[in-house]
């Protein structure tokens, strides 16, 4: 498969193509956690899925064929795990997530769910496991709804 038929989120995290704002996946990667938490138009490019974002219109919807094309890529999943391990620093290292209702609640829903058809359900799950392992360490403030949702995203 060609870079040009692979589209356009499979060069993203294949680190040859750009998003939807000219950034690379390394530019986006190297967001301190003040961009991370304040910028809110990289996820879906990070984490791509396919059904369309609400909190972003416009963002990327992924198609079967793209979708097919990063799982068989290894440069692609080398780029969706190093955006795991950016997130996952994130998320370990501060704490503006532990409330009962953030934005972030609906990244890590669409982190699992991405990493569960793209990568793996191991990677996923190990993913939730950080997560909810965190959230209880900060005495369990993030609502049993947002629990909920991400324990679907792994099953």
């Amino acid at each position: 498969m060609t870079e040009a038929s692979a589209g356009p989120i499979h060069a993203f995290l294949a680190g040859h193509g750009r998003d939807g704002r000219g950034r690379t996946l390394a530019a986006v990667l190297a967001f301190d956690d003040a961009r991370i938490e304040g910028v809110h138009d990289f996820i879906q490019w990070l984490f791509p899925l396919p059904e369309a974002s609400r909190a972003v219109p416009g963002a990327p919807v992924l198609g079967a064929a793209e979708a097919a094309a990063i799982r068989a890529d290894p440069a692609a999943r080398a780029g969706l795990l190093a955006a795991r391990d950016r997130m996952l620093r994130f998320y370990t290292g501060t704490d503006g997530w532990l409330t009962a209702f953030d934005h972030n609640h609906l990244r890590i829903t669409r982190i699992l769910a991405a990493l569960r058809d793209l990568v793996d359900a191991e990677e996923a799950r190990a993913f939730h496991e950080a997560i909810t392992a965190r959230n209880r360490e900060a005495g369990a403030p993030v609502n049993p709804g947002s629990l909920t949702y991400w324990a679907q995203a792994v099953a």
